[in-house]
């Protein structure tokens, strides 16, 4: 395909971009520490972290790493954190050390931990003690030698961080007791010998993170981002923004969790970039409190979902607050939607951008541009360096107009899915991705997303893969049959929705929501059950979930 959107490019976005201009992310870190070291790199709970204590901090945990545990190049470490202060500090000691990061939903049942830290093949992780009591219970059939945990108030510091520990466990009562062997207090892997980090020899192929995702279809695989990746994409980012951000002053809202890929990239490690503050809330679910804590900074970026935009929108006081210095919102994760796009640029006086992405590619692909007026339905333009065709069932190239698989090609590309070769050789091919997703194109370039290709169901930004919730629910012993689908929903994008056929008549909706709840989180566990005497199949007996679809429509 031609590459009809450079035309449309804003004046001064790069065609191209250097995806070698670091030899790693450690050396992108180490420049962000010394041209920033008095600003303010993190903040959280009213405890702020300059670029110089985030230096300190992250090279004391790696030489923890590196020294106390005795963990190599390449070793596999898991965090399973929300937005706290340890977790950029636990993000980037891990790479200073060389390892390879996992990041891990706090919100994952036991069966799902317990999947990820084995297909992962983790030998340490770092986790916030509400979590604790799910790696109690997985970790007897997983390789886990090193546990790490922390407390939420740890490094707000001073009697605050002893008054928030206190509540958070005797008050709110939101840490279960948990029993785990030779635990390691987060304070002893801050307390590291920073005169024994030894900065490891690393570039652009070593591995940066395992970022786990269902790929286009079944269980959930872990996506190679290496060094390579990262700074590529973060050069493409720059490329697509630097006539936006400046450095030094920016303050980027960051409420969605580091460990989801869109959060990692567009605010952790861009706006570290930058030189910027990354404000790190917490619970963005309460909103009124998110609110409030908007109202103590003047922002410049905020990044977010769809119905993160839309909570906030209709959340009192939000309206009132001052967006004088806001001049750049960015949706992504799933589709914008046109009246929350419209509503916000009308409230806030800046423009919803979308962006498209893929934890395979680590993750941006294409984004609105800067100067476009508003809201235009599309995923808007490729990044710099980024091919993208749209292919036909047949083989060809979809023309103009008409709908195609899109395909991405570029540095941001990951290596592979791990220890699956059949999965990676199924969506990449010489160095094209298949995402699965269905786009088309206009004239200018501008792409727009009609369907997806795949089953996947997307929930408030998260992919939810029918495979796993229909093997969750046949595991009641009351079932016969199930098929999964996604459904259309104004707050969450889709939501998920089963059918089953029953083998015990006794079968209630709630028997099946209760069993997915102890076996899924919260966002993958069904809305609605329909039961139903039997399900539409193929003549070879594959459940036709395209005709549930099709019915619900």
């Amino acid at each position: 395909m031609e590459k009809i959107w450079l035309k449309r490019y804003p004046e001064g976005m790069p065609e191209t971009i250097d995806p070698e201009h670091y030899h790693s992310l450690l050396d992108l870190f180490e420049k962000s520490f010394a041209d920033f070291s008095d600003l303010p790199a993190f903040t959280n709970m009213g405890k702020e972290l300059t670029y110089r204590e985030l230096d300190s901090a992250t090279k004391r945990v790696a030489s923890y790493i590196q020294n106390d545990l005795g963990l190599k190049k390449g070793d596999k470490v898991a965090v399973m954190m929300p937005n706290l202060l340890q977790t950029p500090v636990t993000i980037l000691g891990i790479l200073r050390a060389g390892c390879v990061v996992v990041n891990v939903n706090p919100l994952y049942t036991v069966r799902e931990l317990e999947h990820q830290l084995n297909d992962s093949e983790s030998s340490a992780i770092f986790i916030l003690a509400n979590f604790a009591d799910t790696l109690e219970k997985a970790l007897p059939k997983t390789n886990v030698k090193h546990i790490v945990v922390t407390q939420v108030g740890d490094m707000v510091g001073g009697l605050k961080k002893h008054i928030v520990n206190f509540v958070v466990k005797h008050v709110k009562k939101m840490v279960p007791s948990y029993s785990l062997p030779n635990v390691i207090k987060f304070a002893d892997a801050l307390a590291g010998d920073e005169a024994g980090y030894k900065k490891p020899e690393v570039d652009l192929n070593d591995l940066a993170f395992l970022q786990y995702t269902g790929g286009t279809t079944g269980v959930s695989k872990g996506a190679m981002l290496s060094h390579g990746n990262m700074v590529g994409n973060l050069e493409q980012v720059s490329g697509c923004l630097d006539k936006v951000l400046e450095r030094g002053k920016e303050v980027v809202i960051t409420a969605l969790p580091l460990y989801h890929i869109f959060a990692l990239t567009a605010n952790c490690l861009t706006f570290m970039k930058y030189g910027g503050l990354n404000v790190l809330i917490t619970n963005p679910r309460d909103m009124p409190g998110f609110v409030k804590e908007l109202a103590q900074h003047k922002f410049t970026a905020v990044t977010g979902v769809n119905t993160l935009f839309n909570g906030l929108l209709n959340t009192p006081g939000f309206a009132e607050l001052d967006f004088s210095s806001l001049k750049m919102s960015l949706g992504g994760g799933m589709a914008v939607q046109r009246p929350v796009a419209e509503k916000w640029q009308a409230v806030t006086k800046t423009k919803l951008m979308e962006g498209y992405g893929l934890t395979e590619c680590a993750p941006l692909v294409t984004v609105s541009p800067y100067d476009l007026e508003g809201y235009n339905g599309s995923i808007g333009l490729p990044a710099p360096s980024t091919d993208i065709k749209l292919m036909l069932e047949n083989g060809e190239e979809a023309a103009k107009g008409e709908p195609g698989e899109l395909w991405v090609k570029g540095p941001q590309v990951m290596q592979g899915y791990y220890n699956r070769p059949d999965a990676t050789a199924e969506c990449l091919k010489d160095g094209w991705f298949a995402t699965g997703d269905i786009a088309t194109y206009d004239d200018e370039g501008f792409f727009y997303i009609v369907d997806r290709k795949k089953d996947m169901i997307i929930v408030s930004g998260f992919n939810v893969f029918p495979n796993e919730i229909e093997e969750v629910v046949a595991m009641h012993d009351g079932v016969l049959e199930v098929a999964a689908i996604g459904i259309p929903h104004e707050v969450s994008g889709e939501q998920v929705k089963v059918f089953v056929v029953k083998k015990d008549q006794s079968l209630t909706e709630k028997d099946i929501i209760k069993h997915c709840r102890d076996n899924l989180t919260n966002y993958k566990v069904p809305k609605l059950v329909e039961f139903r005497d039997e399900l539409p199949k193929t003549n070879v007996g594959k459940i036709l979930r395209r005709a549930l679809k099709d019915e619900e429509k």
